[in-house]
């Protein structure tokens, strides 16, 4: 008698029904890739938009939210400093369109750079007024968001170099 080893687990979709969920219909069915478009939608208007923001401080007065110490040691004012901030903030998010598999590990990068800032300029501050630590608590969420992103465009999304992109590879002139 023949047993399987597989365990399903409710809520989520089977190999099998991944590999039929071949079509844009199904894939669009499929929970899982569900979680990954939305992740990589998130991913790529985000920090497009809030970069686009660090040169008008519509949504909030970003330089706020620099610590006073690396105003101190990077050239130019606040102001600049987060426009610079902003161009990151932007490339990022077209990297993420771009390259899925890659560029989250660099927004989750980013992202703990934020919370290292919000963290230090807490810290420093002291107290319960004047403080980020609810912003660096929520940066830090979305930092695991980017992980889970990355992880996710590893099963989506092709490699960069398929076996059929690289010309003259082992694999492309196999015959068997």
């Amino acid at each position: 008698m023949a047993t399987s080893t597989s365990i399903e687990h409710p809520g989520t979709t089977s190999a099998p029904a991944r590999e039929a969920a071949g079509t844009r219909a199904g894939r669009l069915s499929d929970p899982v890739f569900q979680a990954y478009a939305i992740l990589r939608t998130a991913f790529v208007v985000a920090p497009i938009v809030f970069g686009v923001d660090k040169f008008f401080d519509w949504m909030t007065p970003w330089p706020e939210y620099l610590w006073a110490g690396f105003a101190d040691h990077l050239p130019g004012t606040p102001h600049q400093i987060m426009m610079g901030v902003g161009v990151v903030e932007i490339t990022a998010g077209i990297l993420v369109l771009l390259l899925p598999r890659v560029a989250p590990y660099v927004v989750a990068a980013w992202l703990g750079g934020i919370v290292t800032d919000l963290v230090i300029k807490s810290a420093a501050v002291g107290g319960h007024t004047q403080v980020f630590w609810d912003i660096a608590l929520r940066d830090f969420g979305l930092l695991l968001g980017a992980l889970a992103l990355a992880r996710l465009a590893a099963v989506f999304t092709p490699p960069l170099l398929s076996g059929r992109q690289r010309s003259g590879s082992r694999h492309g002139s196999e015959t068997g």
